[in-house]
């Protein structure tokens, strides 16, 4: 019988932790969606502590106008100047299960055009 859409996103979820691994050089960017917000937040698994995070409802970005798509470029922008202010330049991108394509794109563009690297 086959997957149901949420089953086939906890079977990649899954399969992307086993690889995917934040350390203090090079800690983990993990992405949710929902459908109607966006989330990143910037996590040191050795010591099991997010380091930065932002998201599409945050005060300046949930004021806004844009498509979705848009917005979430802006949060991936915003997560990455947050993210240069603490000392982070480099991360291993997590996309929680969800495909690289629309607003999880859109938000890792964004994260790059604001100097991330991954």
């Amino acid at each position: 019988m086959a997957l149901s859409k949420t089953e086939r996103r906890d079977r990649i979820r899954r399969r992307i932790r086993k690889i995917s691994f934040g350390t203090t050089e090079r800690p983990r960017l993990s992405v949710y969606r929902s459908n109607k917000e966006i989330y990143a937040q910037i996590i040191d698994d050795t010591e099991g502590k997010t380091l930065v995070a932002a998201s599409s409802r945050d005060k300046e970005l949930s004021k806004t106008k844009g498509t979705k798509t848009e917005i979430a470029a802006l949060v991936g922008k915003t997560l990455a100047e947050k993210a240069l202010k603490a000392g982070i330049e480099s991360v291993a991108f997590d996309r929680g299960g969800n495909l690289y394509h629309g607003r999880v794109k859109s938000l890792a563009e964004g994260a790059r055009e604001g100097g991330l690297k991954f």
